[in-house]
């Protein structure tokens, strides 16, 4: 018996990390031990702290009702958070929305938002699920080009009059991912007027805010004046507090758009389970100088392996945030699919291609920061050697 696909799962691509775990298995059985730099998951645990008061809540056993939504304290933290690491204030109880995690915000915000044809506006290179979200709603995407002449910045005037008026929303990205950009001001400013010249919402992915290296801070877009009339932004506790497979994270900004986030999430989840909000609420809370040795560890991973690569004149960039290298592919190959796979059964080091997170990111590879120094170490070293055979 066979059942057919809906139209929406129809036209979503086969996920690029699927394909990898196909080729990661045949490397492994023969007996090349892989260092994976493919998947952004978090290898580091949460802090000690934070485990304890999951392990406690754990084992309250009054715990284990139904949430419904986030508690009051969930919010309040969030909204203490932003008062005290972005001068931002926030109404705890109108301007948060709990999610289980931003992709799950993400992907249900097009669907509380988006009508059939309806445009939206998506970085390209981007996080995957700012495209499918949009073509599981319906919705039509066009892409705004990240390239490295502009700094890898959309440029607002090359988007045509006519779609930027149909535009329902457009998505940003800074940090971002798979490029480690981090926007200026005059960036966030332009893209508020923007919005509001042609009545856009913003959706700023704000998941990487605190993996900011070398003295450098990210800014929410909602510390900018006017954004809260134009844009909502997503964050998570997945990278900032290494608690990825607990699945938290929370909406904050324009009222009326989180209103209709929550409305759709009233029908379809029961909100995330109270242990794991408690832990949050402990992460949230806690003096942020224990964020500063997490920042120092992926900043010293990033020159063990920059170094390493450039040591066989693979000019990799100096990324000053984020857990990604965003680089360039060696001019001899066809493509980042064509290079990726050569390199995986080559060498048992895992990246990903670019052209798996849009047009635009065909020619380069994404290398991401997910294990230790020593590892990074031998990794730059079978790459180098890898790229010297070439």
């Amino acid at each position: 018996m066979s059942f057919d696909p809906s139209d929406r799962i129809a036209s979503l691509p086969t996920g690029i990390f699927a394909e990898l775990a196909a080729k990661k298995r045949a490397v492994a059985e023969r007996g090349l031990a892989l260092i994976d730099l493919s998947v952004g998951s978090p290898d580091l645990p949460p802090a000690p702290f934070i485990r304890q008061v999951l392990a406690e809540a754990v084992l309250d056993g009054s715990k284990y009702e139904y949430t419904l939504s986030a508690i009051p304290s969930f919010a309040e933290a969030v909204a203490s958070f932003y008062q005290r690491r972005y001068a931002v204030s926030i109404d705890p109880s109108r301007e948060v929305v709990q999610l289980m995690g931003s992709q799950d915000g993400l992907a249900h915000l097009a669907l509380a938002l988006i009508n059939p044809g309806d445009i939206v506006l998506v970085p390209d290179p981007g996080y995957p699920i700012y495209a499918a979200s949009v073509q599981i709603a319906g919705g039509q995407l066009v892409p705004m080009p990240l390239r490295p002449e502009h700094g890898f910045l959309p440029q607002f005037d090359a988007i045509p009059v006519d779609v930027a008026e149909r535009a329902k929303f457009m998505v940003l990205n800074f940090p971002g991912n798979p490029i480690a950009t981090i926007a200026p001001a005059a960036f966030f400013e332009q893209a508020i007027a923007f919005a509001k010249r042609h009545h856009i919402l913003i959706v700023h992915d704000f998941a990487y805010s605190e993996l900011v290296f070398d003295g450098l801070r990210a800014t929410s877009i909602l510390a900018y004046p006017g954004a809260t009339d134009v844009a909502i932004e997503f964050n998570s506790l997945s990278k900032t507090f290494n608690m990825a497979g607990c699945r938290i994270g929370y909406a904050v900004g324009n009222r009326q758009a989180l209103n209709l986030l929550q409305l759709l999430k009233s029908h379809i989840d029961y909100g995330v389970f109270r242990p794991i909000q408690e832990a949050a609420i402990a992460a949230l809370m806690a003096d942020p100088s224990h964020l500063e040795e997490q920042v120092h560890t992926y900043e010293r991973r990033r020159d063990t392996l920059v170094a390493g690569l450039r040591n066989a004149d693979w000019q990799v960039p100096t990324v000053h945030a984020t857990m990604f290298i965003w680089a360039m592919i060696p001019s001899r190959f066809e493509s980042s699919r064509t290079f990726a796979l050569d390199l995986l059964e080559s060498t048992g080091v895992v990246v990903t291609p670019g052209d798996a997170f849009g047009q635009e990111g065909e020619g380069y590879v994404r290398i991401a920061l997910v294990q230790s120094e020593d590892l990074l170490a031998e990794a730059g070293q079978r790459m180098a050697a890898y790229l010297q055979r070439l």
